[in-house]
């Protein structure tokens, strides 16, 4: 089945949508006592890219319900196979990605969110990562920002990684603090962005989501 079979750009909120959103807020709230700071910073409207970090599987928990707006996201492709949860996934607004390979048709996906006007979710880090620092990020984000002129919202999660550390099966109670931070506008360019420019928006995108990861952590 093909991958754009999935993607239905709808921004409307349904029924489901908002009791699975009102669902993952009060466990949060009652787990996690989540704060956020910089809600405002997300475009009310337009193209924008919410970039987070990502230290732990609860980091998308966090990212999908901090913007009033409806955001597309990207699953394993294997999880829209499984019964009632691919539908479940979709009504979210998620699209499949095979992982571990370059996977065009969902970078295309995303492309297509965007050239929408939609919102998207797209960790830069590529998988998890550990540590208070921000290594050198993949130049796909930017790329992706570049080509549909959408802005880029770097996000810092604290607390998640010992939430939820890598090998865990079960959450633990800890605070969790949610910084957004200042959004990027895309680069301009004419004809085609030069990976050299790719690379330095992509590098302003690194410090700006440290950024917003020390005052997370600092929270």
């Amino acid at each position: 089945m093909s991958q754009e079979h999935h993607l239905q750009l709808n921004p409307r909120k349904t029924l489901f949508y908002r009791a699975v959103a009102l669902l993952i807020r009060s466990l949060a709230a009652v787990f996690f006592r989540p704060s956020v700071r910089g809600r405002e910073n997300i475009p009310s409207s337009g193209a924008v890219l919410v970039a987070p970090i990502h230290r732990s599987n609860l980091d998308f928990a966090f990212t999908l319900f901090i913007s009033p707006r409806k955001v597309f996201f990207m699953a394993k492709d294997s999880l829209f196979t499984v019964p009632l949860l691919g539908p479940a996934l979709i009504q979210l607004g998620a699209f499949p990605v095979t992982r571990g390979s370059a996977d065009r048709e969902a970078l295309r996906s995303a492309q297509e969110v965007l050239e929408a006007g939609h919102a998207l979710i797209l960790f830069p880090e590529g998988t998890r990562k550990y540590g208070p620092h921000v290594e050198p990020l993949h130049d796909g984000a930017m790329f992706i920002a570049a080509r549909t002129g959408a802005t880029v919202v770097p996000v810092g999660i604290a607390g998640t990684d010992r939430a939820l550390p890598d090998g865990a099966k079960f959450p633990r109670p800890v605070k969790v603090h949610v910084v957004v931070g200042a959004p990027i506008a895309p680069l301009e360019y004419q004809g085609r962005p030069s990976r050299t420019a790719i690379t330095h928006k992509t590098e302003e995108l690194r410090h700006a989501l440290e950024a917003a990861y020390r005052a997370s952590l600092s929270s």
